[in-house]
């Protein structure tokens, strides 16, 4: 083979897999669509937290994306629905923090399963 066509071979099952697995970097429209999405979400993020909030909310994604996005999704949500009267500060984006923590957080329980042991000197022998 030459290495014209072992190339043309390689990108094609290159692009079969992505496409089975459902991998985005192969289609460009898709790669636009959440850009496009991101951008839309900065500038919303933007109009709606100050500086200072949003230097924490950048803080936070890097430490903990999901409870990030979680945030800028009830953020976003309530500026669509026009609940917000101004820009949220930090101490706002704070307590907005708690309320999600509040929500999300994860109970742990420990229950101890006590078996009896059969022990020889517990018994008595007579």
């Amino acid at each position: 083979m030459a290495d014209e066509e072992l190339e043309a071979l390689r990108q094609q099952r290159l692009a079969e897999l992505q496409a089975k697995h459902g991998d985005p970097s192969g289609d460009p429209s898709q790669q636009e669509a959440k850009q496009r999405e991101a951008e839309i979400r900065n500038t919303i993020l933007a109009q709606v937290l100050d500086q200072a909030a949003r230097a924490r909310l950048s803080n936070l994604a890097l430490v903990k994306p999901d409870k990030a996005k979680a945030v800028e999704n009830y953020l976003i949500q309530i500026a669509r629905f026009g609940q917000l009267s101004g820009k949220v500060s930090e101490q706002g984006l704070i307590e907005i923090l708690e309320k999600v923590s509040q929500q999300t957080e994860k109970k742990t329980t420990v229950k101890f399963n006590r078996r009896k042991v059969l022990d020889s000197d517990e018994d008595d022998d007579y």
